[in-house]
């Protein structure tokens, strides 16, 4: 169950640029400039990550994830209007489906109805998928975030990111660019790069 968010329409996600479309039957309106400002880089971003699937609906995401093993997962277009994106993940219990939140600047999960703490907030979905897989596969460096629980018909699923299922076919230069996105080490020595380096590292700044 996710808490649905409300807000004020004033722009369309139809006014989206050529670059960096959402779907077309993709209704949700734009609560602020900002708002649209956070979604087009998000959308950019996703279209380069190779596990971004579009338009596809919660039930066909449930099918492609449904022979995959436990912790695959897909970022897609929600086929609910009131939200930008969803989250599919095939759990032990088999594929489920989250809706990512987002507020005037931010993404994030619905927070644990049982729980006190709030939820965490990102300005990409990127960050957010990020941040909820072990940091040993999202970084190769060894460790766990704290737990997330999906709430479903009853149930108390813990949520796990542990594979994204391919889209798309990377380019050798994505997977280079990811594996230098996940040596943090390297963060301040960027600038002695040389600058359309630079831009193409900025452009996709995930290791995942």
């Amino acid at each position: 169950m996710v808490t649905q968010s409300k807000f004020e329409p004033m722009m369309s996600s139809t006014l989206l640029d050529a670059g960096a479309r959402l779907t077309p039957h993709h209704y949700k309106i734009f609560s602020s400039q900002l708002q649209y400002q956070l979604v087009i880089g998000t959308v950019c971003k996703l279209q380069e990550s190779g596990f971004y699937w579009g338009a596809i609906s919660g039930k066909e995401a449930n099918s492609l994830l449904s022979e995959e093993p436990v912790g695959t997962f897909l970022v897609r277009d929600s086929s609910d209007r009131r939200h930008f994106f969803a989250l599919s993940i095939k759990t032990a219990f088999g594929p489920k489906n989250l809706r990512i939140q987002c507020d005037g600047n931010s993404f994030f999960l619905q927070a644990d109805p049982r729980g006190s703490s709030t939820a965490p907030h990102f300005n990409c979905v990127l960050k957010l998928v990020h941040h909820y897989m072990p940091a040993k596969v999202a970084d190769g460096k060894g460790g766990m975030c704290g737990v997330y629980f999906i709430h479903t018909g009853g149930e108390k699923i813990p949520l796990e990111l542990l594979r994204p299922l391919s889209s798309s076919m990377s380019t050798l230069q994505h997977l280079c660019r990811k594996a230098v996105n996940g040596h943090l080490d390297m963060s301040d020595k960027r600038d002695l790069l040389p600058r359309p380096v630079k831009e193409f590292l900025e452009k996709y700044d995930s290791s995942i």
